[in-house]
């Protein structure tokens, strides 16, 4: 196998099109084409499927890409400390983040000091963050929650509270807090199982022996966010997720401590690569 029949392969895999893969690489899609159908002649395989201009990675496909991620992925660490000789001049940082307001303060703080380096940021729950760390399609990961698999290096980086918001001509929109007790019976718009918004609400809401009305699960912020403003229910959200708007009020619980935290973390075999250990440098969690 030629390390360009790999390279073929690897941008028809991430950029999904033969076309896309050759203007990547700046060669002619025929070359690309034939750079692949070698690799699969060669070792008798179909690394995709092909149905008009979609392609798609076989099985195998999928399991090559995730050892090419990881091949590529190496080569430009190398390249990047060749050229750069330490310092980031250039370079490009790839986070994954539960939600953007996890991660901004710290991304503008490391753009700050690496203003040549190029951020890019996908979302998802805590289990997308972690499978973008593993499988190398992302460098950093901001989650709600640590990790305890070994794999993984998870620090603590802000904690913030729960609070409870509601359309404006709700009860409680000309308040500044409630007790937990008070929600009693309310009508409540939940995140999915596992959300650590909603664990933390639920905890508090046992302890202090409270049963509302759960009349809504959603994984979707923003349809949250427009079933509160249509008066469905009142739903709780980390504060610093919450986006202030009209109609809409936020309450803190004044007598429990429901908090969530942001948490950074990355793949333990790269914690001293430059650009990660860069990154926890900047936020103040270097070793």
């Amino acid at each position: 196998m030629r390390l360009t029949q790999l390279r073929s392969f690897h941008a028809v895999a991430t950029t999904g099109s033969f076309t896309r893969a050759a203007q990547s690489l700046h060669v002619s899609q025929p070359t690309i084409t034939t750079q692949v159908a070698q690799l699969e002649a060669l070792y008798k395989v179909e690394l995709f499927h092909r149905a008009g201009r979609r392609v798609q990675p076989t099985e195998i496909g999928e399991r090559l890409l995730l050892l090419s991620r990881q091949i590529f992925g190496l080569e430009a660490e190398a390249l990047q400390l060749l050229r750069e000789t330490g310092e980031l001049r250039s370079g490009h940082l790839r986070v994954a983040a539960v939600g953007p307001s996890h991660a901004t303060r710290m991304l503008v703080a490391f753009n700050q000091r690496y203003p040549g380096v190029k951020i890019s940021v996908t979302t998802g729950n805590s289990q997308d963050v972690l499978d973008r760390l593993l499988d190398y399609s992302a460098d950093i990961g901001v989650l709600a929650q640590l990790s305890s698999d070994r794999r993984f290096v998870s620090v603590p980086y802000s904690e913030h509270p729960v609070v409870i918001f509601c359309a404006q001509g709700h009860r409680f929109a000309r308040r500044r807090s409630i007790r937990t007790a008070e929600l009693a019976g309310e009508r409540l718009i939940l995140r999915e199982q596992g959300s650590t918004t909603r664990m933390a609400l639920e905890s508090a809401l046992r302890e202090a022996a409270v049963e509302p009305d759960v009349v809504m699960e959603v994984a979707s912020r923003e349809i949250i966010r427009e079933a509160v403003i249509q008066g469905v229910g009142v739903a709780a959200v980390s504060d610093v997720e919450f986006v202030p708007g009209a109609g809409l009020h936020a309450v803190r619980i004044n007598d429990a401590h429901v908090t969530t935290a942001a948490h950074v973390a990355c793949l333990a075999e790269r914690r001293n690569s430059r650009m990660v250990r860069a990154f926890f440098e900047v936020i103040g969690k270097a070793d």
